[in-house]
């Protein structure tokens, strides 16, 4: 079973005194859960005009449950909500409290760990909170605008009315003069804290799109332009048109063309311009290249040009392939290469790096919950130098050994035949044929991956066997726990070199169409990569051969072996094809 993993990104209305940002992360760092467990802070992102930061923590449920909690007191402790200005909507010390899904857990059940927080919030510290988005209790709260509405200021009114907080006083007074001292004295701890709005959500984009205009005007028009919600309707589609009402007296509007976002437009002073500022809330109905283009030809029919955008807090990695992959396909280029030039390309295409430089693997969540260390390990010989790796190969460590070196042989002849491909997308005159050879890159190189992750995962398996046998055997106990672990060692050791026959097959049909239809002057290129699949697919199954001699289960190993017996079969007259139409 996966384990439960969950990101929470808190806002807080501070983004300006570094030292009240840096407590509240220190409250954030050191929580710990019952069972002792903390979380990973994975960025803090101060915004000094909206005097606002994001932070983003993840971690077990109950983990991130704590530590949302120890931020909020921290906040209270230090942030002053009647002190408070900001260029941002606000409501409390904690703004937003969203607690979102990332592996093992359902948003259904991220939404009673928000209510969880919240009614702590309450009970334990005094903050009002209203649960917004998946966490609400009414539809009324759905919306986080209808729970900010009327922002800091309004809270009295709020509180005391219809729009009551769902953990708060039951009982209030607006007018001062009339509060009974109990209520009195929850004013007096709501009136430094604010109200908090806590939530349950999927992953949401956070952007602001720079214009080349000072007019908040302008930048408001193209939010209303694109966001969801849209523009309230008018007379004759004219702003200064009446109001248009429905039979029963309730405002009428007229949407946007961007589902799932919302947005305003502002003034920056920090960087002298004026942004549309946009929440995509369903990244799967408006991602987030589809969202900048239509800001741009919005922007752009009012006489105003986007210059890029600025991503605040951090976004699935997923966001930026999709977008690099779009620019890629909209120039008519292949999309079947390393994720680190996607990236490029999203990068640059959106101009991400506009205001101040962006590190995708400052941004990128997956990037960032990655442990260096422990992806270091994982991949020790992918990460060596050719002259590394074979240096390594050469000594006398029994690993890595023939079963690392046939993942290699499987990688470049995987690489060579999506070299090939790449190359044929971007032949001159073959302009209607991109796509067709990119679609044979983005196979080749996906093969070409897994080849790669085989490369450590063969020299692992033998490292297990080594484990196995050097586990204790005084007793009939640790002989007979040690006889099953090796046992399930070496069947591991047999089932990898067997993977990579497999994998290295698929280079195969990719090669022969490059050696078919691909650019001619590149042909040799896609028979060496035939060359290399075929000893990849014969040195993994000498691999097979020899661990699957070591099993017990004598059936297990001789269906091992036919298996291979059969792939290694195929691969000789794959290869004679793709040599024979390499023939000049």
């Amino acid at each position: 079973m996966a384990r439960k993993i969950v990101e929470c990104v808190p806002n807080f209305s501070e983004g300006r005194d570094r030292s009240v940002i840096d407590g509240i992360a220190r409250a954030i760092t050191s929580a710990r859960s019952a069972s002792g467990e903390g979380v990973k802070l994975l960025d803090i992102d101060p915004g000094e005009a909206t005097n606002r930061t994001v932070i983003t923590f993840v971690g077990s449920p109950e983990a991130v449950c704590e530590a949302a909690f120890q931020g909020a007191k921290k906040a209270q402790e230090l942030i002053d909500m009647t002190k408070h200005h900001g260029a941002h909507p606000r409501s409390g010390a904690t703004d937003v409290l969203p607690i979102v899904p990332v592996s093992g857990i359902t948003l259904e059940e991220c939404a009673e760990l928000a209510r969880g927080v919240a009614k702590r919030m309450w009970e334990e510290l005094g903050i009002p909170c209203y649960c917004y988005e998946a966490a609400a209790f009414t539809p009324a709260h759905r919306n986080l605008a209808a729970c900010r509405a009327g922002e800091y200021e309004a809270l009295p009114e709020k509180i005391a009315g219809s729009n009551k907080p769902d953990f708060g006083p039951e009982t209030f007074h607006a007018d001062p003069a009339m509060r009974t001292p109990e209520e009195q004295k929850q004013w007096e701890i709501i009136a430094k804290s604010g109200a908090s709005n806590v939530s349950a959500r999927n992953f949401l984009v956070a952007v602001n799109y720079n214009l080349n205009t000072v007019s908040t005007r302008k930048a408001t028009s193209i939010a209303f332009d694109v966001r969801e919600k849209g523009r309230k309707a008018r007379e004759g589609g004219k702003l200064t048109g009446a109001l248009l009402k429905d039979a029963d007296g309730n405002q009428l509007w007229t949407p946007g063309t961007l589902k799932g976002t919302k947005a305003i437009g502002w003034y920056i002073d920090e960087y002298g311009i004026a942004q549309v500022s946009m929440n995509i809330t369903d990244i799967d109905a408006t991602p987030l290249h589809v969202a900048f283009d239509e800001v741009c030809a919005k922007a752009q029919a009012r006489g105003i040009r986007v210059t890029g955008a600025e991503i605040v807090g951090l976004v699935p990695k997923k966001v930026l392939t999709d977008a690099g992959r779009y620019y890629l396909e909209k120039q008519g280029r292949s999309t079947g290469i390393s994720e680190d030039e996607i990236l490029k390309i999203a990068v640059k295409s959106m101009g991400l790096g506009d205001l101040k430089p962006f590190n995708p693997r400052e941004k990128v969540i997956e990037f960032l919950m990655e442990d260096e260390a422990e992806a270091a390990a994982r991949e020790k010989l992918v990460r060596m130098s050719i002259k590394g790796f074979a240096e390594e190969t050469a000594s006398e460590s029994p690993a890595p050994g023939g079963g690392s070196v046939s993942a290699v042989m499987g990688a470049f002849g995987a690489a060579l035949s999506t070299m090939v491909a790449n190359l044929s997308a971007g032949k001159r005159g073959w302009d209607e044929r991109w796509k067709e050879f990119s679609d044979w890159a983005d196979k080749g190189h996906a093969v070409m991956v897994r080849m790669l992750e085989l490369v450590d995962e063969d020299t692992r398996s033998f490292e297990g066997i080594m484990e196995a046998m050097g586990m204790p055997k005084g007793t009939p106990e640790e002989k007979e726990a040690r006889d099953l672990a090796l046992e399930a060692a070496t069947l591991h050791a047999a089932e990898v070199p067997l993977e990579t026959m497999k994998t290295a097959m698929e280079v195969f049909p990719i090669a022969k169409a490059m050696a078919r239809d691909g650019n001619p002057n590149s042909a040799s290129d896609a028979g060496v990569g035939a060359l290399a699949a075929r000893a990849a697919v014969r040195g993994a199954f000498l691999n097979v051969k020899i661990n699957a001699g070591g099993l017990a289960d004598t059936a297990k190993a001789a269906a091992l072996i036919e298996e291979g017996r059969a792939l290694c079969e195929q691969a000789e007259k794959e290869e004679a094809e793709i040599l024979e139409l390499t023939r000049l």
